[in-house]
């Protein structure tokens, strides 16, 4: 059998301990939204700039845990990444007034965490924007062949204004480089019919170096010859086994031409001086022949 309930209790009681159960909840909840709010976690690459009602407290806070005050304190954060910034193509006429199309890229990141804040509001919009005019005004003052062949001295030249115009807003500009140059198409017709001019320039210089190196070792080898008369008997034999590789029938005498031609004119003369030196003789065709040469005046007439 159950005891009887204690009715004793004053119901003034129960409410005041259900109140105090609901505010200690209340407060429990409140200290919880409040460390949420207050409590941020920031990476390895972040940093902090906190904001007392409107004015910069301390330096740049993090990595790690960070506190503040919640509903005082503005938390703004930045993160210390290398940013990659495309520059879109525009048209440029460079100095020798060519019409160009170029584009490039920058690489920057935050140096001063503070001034990145406070010293502009929108720090990729107003970066993209100087290289822009940074990047025509450079290249405006190159030539055509300047720009294609000097892209280090551009780039160097670029992220160094780049720099200038940066280092009061907290930023600074790594590296920018030229990514593409568009001609147009007369011009690189024009640049190909150059290259290829350029190219067979070359190639009459190079043919004309060896024309010249080969009559020099010509010239030598002739030296050698004519101090060495049988060099050049040695020679013509090797032409000769050269030659009969082919298996042909054709049976060649080498000869030196301009002693042959000597020696031929030689023995003509020879010729010619052996019929000189024969006597002479005045008998008509029967002398020749030899026959008596019977004159018309010796004849008598026994009658």
């Amino acid at each position: 059998m159950l005891p009887p309930a204690d009715d004793s209790r004053d119901p003034c009681v129960d409410h005041v301990e259900m109140a105090f159960i609901y505010v200690l909840v209340a407060v429990v909840l409140v200290v919880l939204v409040g460390l949420a709010l207050s409590v941020r976690i920031l990476k390895q690459y972040e940093r902090a700039v906190v904001f007392r009602l409107g004015r910069v407290r301390g330096g740049p806070r993090g990595p790690g845990l960070i506190v503040f005050v919640p509903f005082v304190d503005r938390v703004h954060r930045v993160s210390l990444r290398i940013v990659t910034m495309p520059i879109q193509s525009q048209g440029i006429i460079t100095r020798d007034n060519v019409s160009v199309d170029v584009s490039a890229v920058a690489y920057y990141r935050v140096a001063d965490v503070i001034r990145s804040v406070v010293a502009i509001e929108n720090a990729p919009a107003a970066i993209n924007q100087i290289a822009q005019t940074t990047l025509r005004a450079v290249v405006g003052r190159h030539t055509l062949d300047e720009t294609l062949s000097e892209t280090e001295t551009i780039n160097k030249n670029i992220r160094e204004i780049l720099d200038v115009q940066t280092e009061e807003w907290g930023m600074e500009v790594t590296v920018v480089e030229l990514r593409d140059i568009q001609l147009p198409e007369s011009m690189q017709r024009a640049m190909a019919r150059q290259a290829e001019a350029e190219r067979e320039k070359r190639a009459k210089i190079i043919a004309a170096e060896g024309e010249a190196l080969a009559a020099g070792e010509l010239a030598h080898a002739s030296d050698v010859m004519m101090a060495h008369p049988l060099a050049l008997q040695l020679r013509n034999l090797q032409t000769l086994v050269e030659i009969s590789v082919d298996k042909n029938s054709t049976v060649i005498f080498p000869a030196p031409l301009m002693s042959t031609i000597q020696e031929l004119g030689a023995f003509l003369d020879r010729e010619t001086g052996a019929v000189g030196a024969l006597p002479q003789t005045n008998g008509g065709p029967g002398a020749a022949e030899g026959r008596p040469d019977v004159s018309p005046h010796l004849a008598v007439d026994d009658h």
